[in-house]
């Protein structure tokens, strides 16, 4: 196993960045990752107007895997996630759903306590874990990590967590993965614009697939397989999510569209991902069950 160390980060996905690390396809990599704030909240008295914006959403990285072609897909599968001790969350004017509410930043600082989350003397949260970043460089300009899209990025997936498998479009050579942002629990939405961010380590496996191609990132788990889509709405990022794996579906299976969309309005789900970045993002999640009985392969 290669490890990689958080003196390597990127704070946008951007195809002229010189890699962190270079690595054959199949490799597994573990990780070591900032939280979202570059480690700057540490103690109560860490005042979020006071930090630099300027290196908050680190993703470490990037690194190249060799194989990885434009047009192929990077393949990347969570093998593990691990924790530091100290998690902080945050919100404040004019961030996340009730922004409004605010006129000034909030933190609150927990403790995990082995597979829980210690919120205070009253209530412990069960450990959620997940990668809120995760990625690789597109195409055209610089997408900086607080944003989601096509490439990964910033999507705030609880789903992206241990056992899981991404697939992304590759743009670049080498694709120029990156991933940060870890959260020890976050709800679906994320809508505080936080979630229990922690600094840790993403044990990850990368794998080029040179001859699969796909408009944006797939998620696969024991149970289910999902397009991730984002957009300026939730609903524009339904649409896509909902639109991209009817194609999927029938251009693999020769079923025709009417048949596969009545049979997903039956079993399959629209579900939020996170609703307070530049970009909203949702994943469209088929059962296993119903695309094996249908004779769907990826």
């Amino acid at each position: 196993m290669v490890e990689l160390s958080d003196d390597k980060v990127l704070y946008a996905f951007d195809k002229e960045l010189e890699p962190a690390l270079t690595v054959p396809s199949g490799t597994t990599v573990r990780i070591r990752t900032k939280d979202c704030f570059g480690n700057q909240v540490q103690k109560p008295e860490d005042e979020l107007d006071e930090i630099d914006w300027d290196h908050i959403n680190p993703a470490t990285g990037p690194v190249f895997v060799e194989g990885a072609v434009p047009g192929g897909t990077l393949k990347v599968t969570i093998e593990n996630i691990e924790f530091d001790n100290q998690t902080a969350s945050c919100t404040g004017e004019g961030e996340g759903v009730c922004g409004d509410r605010f006129s000034a930043w909030s933190t609150h600082l927990c403790q995990i306590d082995g597979d829980e989350l210690v919120w205070d003397e009253g209530l412990r949260i069960p450990l959620r874990p997940m990668i809120g970043v995760i990625g690789v460089a597109p195409a055209g300009e610089p997408v900086n990590c607080g944003t989601p899209g096509s490439h990964g990025g910033n999507m705030d997936n609880t789903a992206i967590t241990t056992g899981a498998t991404l697939y992304f479009p590759v743009s670049v050579e080498g694709a120029l993965f990156g991933c940060g942002d870890m959260h020890a629990a976050m709800g679906d939405g994320e809508v505080s614009v936080s979630g229990a961010e922690v600094a840790g380590w993403a044990t990850v496996t990368l794998t080029a697939l040179p001859e699969l191609s796909v408009p944006d990132p797939l998620i696969e788990n024991a149970t289910h397989l999902g397009v991730i889509a984002s957009a300026e709405s939730l609903d524009a990022a339904a649409d896509r999510a909902v639109h991209e794996m009817v194609d999927l579906i029938c251009d693999r299976t020769g079923k025709g569209a009417d048949e596969v969309i009545m049979l997903l309005s039956l079993t399959a789900d629209v579900q939020v991902c996170q609703m307070v970045d530049p970009e909203k993002t949702v994943r469209f999640m088929v059962p296993k069950y119903v695309l094996d009985a249908l004779g769907f392969q990826l």
